[in-house]
């Protein structure tokens, strides 16, 4: 140090000084080490083998209440985990290459490093055997390695990359492996196997499969692992036919496991449950409140890619309580940190279906479709649930009534509740689309007709109320409709609509 050679400075995660070279000096000593090969790959056998146990301390604690230390830690060191992974795999040491990569996965995703973990563990994959024997330690290792990569791989690539034949067969693969249950089917991301059927279209069983790995966890797992079945299971629920019923009792224990384990991402993402279950149940203030919590936990643990999607559902939260003008700042917020953090398609492609229901109600129907363009752009990079499809196809149709009239608005709208309800969508979106319906029906002079299909919408609501917008747009329908049938007449339509099942009022809108 006296000589500079070495240079000394404060590690930035307090635990230290941080020493260093200058890159002539650097270059120097890399010389002079190469040498003496043998010398020099023991230090960088003895480097690897230091930094794996730094990292293998570090990341159970990662995902508990003592993380931000650790995350900092993890960081500080992140070159020199890189050099260890490099050596590693450039030695074929595949022990060591396996275990860096799963004593560093959650901190990839968690940190947004998943197109950088996702080429390590391709790495990693080609320094291991492949087809070990069944049920094996190695074979347990190899089948965690492929069920990470698939995961590490979905971010960033669009769902046409799995839905190639070799994919569909290593889902098939995966699914067979862990379907069974056992203590090494529940280690992250091992757990959530079912999403990998999901990834490549094949997710017919999806359900069941998530159930079985739940129960799985119970068995086998901590709270962790079990809290992030859970939730995956919450938030599936909120957006199927029939699932908001279910959650209750999940949230809850949800709120227990946070409690218990303390990391800040679970009780993020227990928070955008509680608001998303609150939003669906139209307590806009408590969905705000939620998503403010799990946007201010997101920052304090680093998820970079949570934050600009919580903002967006506070946006949404507004709008449904009628404050477009926050809605429309915090979109922009959401669209500013989703373009920081190298752009997260799922946010953008819901901001924008979003900025086209704020362009309707503000009447602009040229930025509305402009807003539709972007976003079914955006979402062509990623599987995108069907209820966003849903929700894009309902203003499609609005603004292709004021575009060519009512009758033209219902070709589409018909169609969109048909896949909605093939979809199983939450009753939600799917009497959002029917009070649409209803809307174009009374426009198209049939009053009848409409009656049936807000009584509907109505009904499938069990009792939760319309947004404000959703309000807005059938304000006065129900006089405007009595005015034409007569009282009689107009009970003894809204009373046969109350019986309307979704695919019934789908049948009767597409003629099938």
């Amino acid at each position: 140090m006296d000589k500079s050679l070495v240079l000394a400075e404060p590690a930035p995660d307090t635990t230290g000084m941080r020493y260093r070279m200058l890159e002539t000096i650097h270059e120097y000593a890399a010389e002079r080490a190469a040498t003496d090969p043998h010398d020099q790959a023991e230090t960088a056998r003895l480097h690897a083998a230091h930094f794996l146990a730094l990292a293998e301390e570090a990341e159970p604690l990662l995902r508990s209440a003592a993380q931000l230390p650790w995350i900092r830690r993890t960081e500080t060191e992140l070159d020199n985990l890189r050099a260890a992974l490099h050596t590693a795999v450039a030695t074929k040491d595949t022990d060591t290459a396996q275990r860096l990569v799963f004593a560093l996965d959650w901190f990839w995703w968690l940190r947004n490093y998943r197109v950088e973990g996702a080429e390590w563990a391709t790495q990693a994959i080609t320094v291991t055997p492949a087809d070990p024997p069944e049920g094996s330690p190695a074979y347990w290792q190899y089948m965690r390695l492929r069920v990470l990569h698939m995961f590490l791989r979905a971010e960033g690539n669009t769902p046409d990359e799995f839905s190639t034949p070799e994919y569909r067969a290593l889902a098939a693969r995966i699914k067979e492996a862990f379907r069974h249950g056992s203590p090494e089917t529940t280690r992250f991301p091992g757990m959530l196997w079912p999403m990998t059927a999901f990834l490549t279209g094949d997710a017919l069983d999806f359900h069941a499969d998530l159930d079985r790995t739940i129960e799985n966890c119970r068995r086998h797992a901590g709270d962790w692992e079990l809290g992030v079945t859970l939730m995956l299971r919450t938030h599936v629920a909120i957006d199927i036919t029939g699932g908001l019923p279910t959650v209750d009792a999940d949230l809850a224990e949800l709120h227990e496991i946070a409690r218990r384990v303390g990391d800040r991402w679970t009780r993020a993402q227990v928070a955008s449950a509680a608001g998303e279950v609150a939003l669906s149940r139209g307590r806009y203030d408590w969905a705000r409140a939620e998503y403010e919590e799990c946007l201010r936990l997101a920052h304090e643990v680093g998820a970079h890619v949570e934050a600009p999607f919580a903002i967006a559902r506070i946006a949404e939260a507004a709008y449904c309580s009628g404050d477009m003008a926050a809605a429309e700042q915090l979109l922009a917020e959401a669209d500013l940190e989703s373009e920081r953090y190298g752009g997260v398609y799922d946010v953008r492609a819901y901001a924008r279906l979003l900025g086209a229901m704020l362009a309707l109600q503000r009447g602009d129907a040229d930025q509305a479709r402009a807003e539709c363009e972007r976003a079914r752009a955006e979402g062509a990079k990623m599987t995108v649930p069907p209820q966003f499809t849903a929700g894009l196809d309902g203003v499609d149709a609005v603004l292709t009534a004021r575009e060519n009239g009512p009758a033209a608005g219902l070709a589409k709208i018909g169609p969109a509740l048909a896949t909605a309800v093939a979809a199983h969508c939450a009753e939600r979106v799917l009497a959002g689309l029917a009070d649409t319906a209803a809307v174009l029906l009374a426009d198209a002079d049939r009053p009848a007709e409409a009656v049936r299909a807000l009584a509907a919408a109505t009904a499938w609501r069990t009792g939760h109320p319309r947004s404000v917008p959703e309000e807005a747009a059938v304000a006065g329908l129900p006089d405007r409709t009595r005015a034409l049938l007569g009282a009689a007449r107009y009970i003894q339509e809204e009373t046969a609509g109350t019986s309307l099942s979704p695919s019934d009022l789908a049948g009767s809108l597409t003629g099938n």
